[in-house]
């Protein structure tokens, strides 16, 4: 999935896996998370299947610098990619794993444990209006501006799962405090 994001923002236009380590972590991060190491290693996978191409370019008084651009196989790959419906979305959650066993503690506990993760979970670490600030700088960037719709659209996503997220563990707070207050041996 990596590989296709990658292709997707050199879809827009060459960068240089500086830049596309940087508008990974303001747009993509939300929703999907890679290191450093994980986009270079894939640059060098795309590279090899023929997906993207490299252009060295040396300058003066700077380092130089390798701007990436995507081959018109990289674009059949990408497309290919968005119109494949069959991608299964799994939940992997550490936090919901952790729910899962949570009966090993006590309800005071979990009661204290759902407050916390109610203030701390989140997919903006910075904000949602921060999330929402890089999607407006990257559309001036951008021709055309359907194709930033689509980002507004991700970072709506992220705004109602983190608004669910504090519904459900005020839910669990709720259904916890009531049952402490009926059998007071927990």
């Amino acid at each position: 999935m990596l590989k296709h994001g990658i292709l997707g923002l050199l879809n827009y236009g060459d960068m240089t896996g500086y830049e596309i380590r940087t508008v990974f972590r303001d747009s993509l991060n939300h929703f999907w998370h890679a290191q450093t190491s994980q986009i270079y290693r894939e640059l060098q996978v795309l590279e090899q299947k023929g997906w993207i191409t490299v252009t060295h370019v040396e300058q003066n008084g700077k380092p130089d610098k390798n701007v990436l651009s995507i081959t018109g196989t990289g674009r059949e790959e990408l497309k290919s990619w968005l119109d494949d419906e069959t991608t299964v979305n799994p939940v992997r959650s550490a936090m919901l794993m952790k729910v899962f066993f949570r009966g090993e503690c006590s309800i005071y506990e979990n009661i204290e444990y759902f407050k916390r993760l109610s203030k701390r979970e989140t997919v903006f670490p910075t904000g949602s209006e921060a999330a929402g600030e890089v999607s407006s700088e990257y559309k001036k960037m951008i021709d055309d501006p359907l194709k930033a719709l689509y980002w507004k659209f991700t970072i709506d996503f992220g705004v109602m799962y983190d608004r669910m997220l504090r519904e459900w563990c005020d839910n669990c707070i709720h259904e916890l405090e009531d049952l402490k207050d009926e059998n007071t041996s927990y």
